[in-house]
């Protein structure tokens, strides 16, 4: 196939919801799609026999839930705008409002539109073990959240659930400390709500991850609380390790070391391994030097620091080779970019029935579109 493109296999799609169902059966927790990570709609008739429905950003991922998912939409945002509001609440089962001025200026416009939505409101326990600061929603000075000093009593009653988010790639264990901070602070409101949502960050699909302790958590949290639905809200989970992109090198040059030029790009399609940043894995590839010919692999964009890293192979690389970046369907689609120019990597998806189908192919107009 004509690259670069992304490759989702469904088998291992399937494997990952097989675990999250099982964690709902053993919980009673409901388990949400973070699309904000993982929005590829054309697998979303596997994804929706599994999960319980969508947590969308705002508008536009709302929509996508509702279209495309058509099971709960849970809308939030850092801040809605008044112009939408109705377009948001008329589609959505939840919307979590960031801060009480928020809530207070568009709660009773929200009922309006949908008697049945229900309200809640984000909160920030103000700790987390976040490996990486870019990513830590509870960090100093967070904006993500409103903290227990700018809780505002006047909207009690009127929430009917509690969000927070603190995790990132993390296990179980990261979430005990959080839930307990959580409870201190937050604790003498959970008796009054209907729900509350323990956010994303939780690395369930991940070898290794604490599946068992993760259940005994919520079981602990549930018995402490029967009135409340608890949810989590999962994208990196859902898209871990269930796809490659696959590139071509073009061309081959030496300054001081090897460098494979190659049709896709670090900044425009894999952006997370810039921002993070992370070195992705390559398929029959080592750390530089660790085999006998070593090189660059680098982007086709004008940008300097467009490289993926260095790697080493069994064989000398030839142009018209295929190289393949493991684990790259989730946080990829949601970021990617025409920077450049570049075209964007089309989407492939091999089936569970083992057929292979493009499902999206994208070309000038995409570039030109956007502009």
């Amino acid at each position: 196939m004509k690259t670069p493109y992304w490759l989702l296999e469904e088998k291992l799609l399937e494997k990952n919801l097989k675990i999250l169902f099982s964690l709902k059966e053993k919980t009673g927790i409901k388990v949400l799609l973070a699309l904000k990570g993982y929005a590829l709609w054309q697998s979303f008739d596997l994804v929706s026999k599994y999960l319980d429905g969508c947590c969308a950003s705002g508008l536009h991922e709302a929509i996508l839930s509702y279209e495309k998912f058509k099971k709960e939409t849970h809308t939030y945002s850092p801040a809605f705008k008044k112009e939408e509001i109705k377009d948001i609440a008329t589609i959505s089962d939840h919307i979590v409002f960031n801060s009480p001025n928020q809530f207070k200026s568009f709660s009773n416009l929200a009922k309006e539109y949908n008697p049945n939505i229900s309200l809640g409101l984000r909160v920030n326990p103000e700790y987390s073990e976040s490996p990486v600061e870019i990513y830590n929603p509870c960090g100093l000075y967070s904006r993500l959240g409103t903290t227990l000093k700018n809780f505002d009593e006047s909207i009690v009653e009127q929430i009917d659930g509690l969000h927070f988010h603190a995790l990132c790639e993390q296990d179980s264990v990261a979430l005990e400390k959080v839930l307990e901070i959580f409870e201190e602070k937050f604790g003498k409101y959970l008796h009054n709500i209907k729900w509350v949502n323990f956010g994303g960050g939780h690395h369930i699909t991940k070898d290794g991850y604490n599946i068992e302790k993760l259940v005994t958590i919520i079981n602990r949290f549930q018995n402490k609380y029967p009135n409340l639905q608890i949810y989590i809200e999962l994208g990196e989970a859902v898209g871990w390790q269930t796809g490659t992109l696959v590139a071509t090198v073009l061309d081959i040059v030496h300054n001081g070391i090897d460098i494979a030029i190659l049709d896709t790009s670090a900044e425009a399609h894999m952006l997370d391994t810039v921002i993070m940043p992370y070195r992705p894995d390559v398929r029959d590839s080592g750390k530089a030097g660790e085999k006998q010919y070593t090189y660059r692999l680098a982007g086709n964009t004008c940008l300097a620091g467009d490289i993926m890293g260095d790697y080493s192979f069994d064989k000398p690389l030839q142009i018209g080779d295929k190289i393949i970046f493991e684990d790259q369907i989730h946080y990829t689609m949601v970021k990617a970019t025409t920077f450049n120019g570049i075209v964007l990597p089309s989407i492939v998806i091999e089936r569970l029935d083992g057929t292979i189908e493009t499902v999206k192919e994208f070309g000038y107009e995409e570039f030109k579109n956007r502009l």
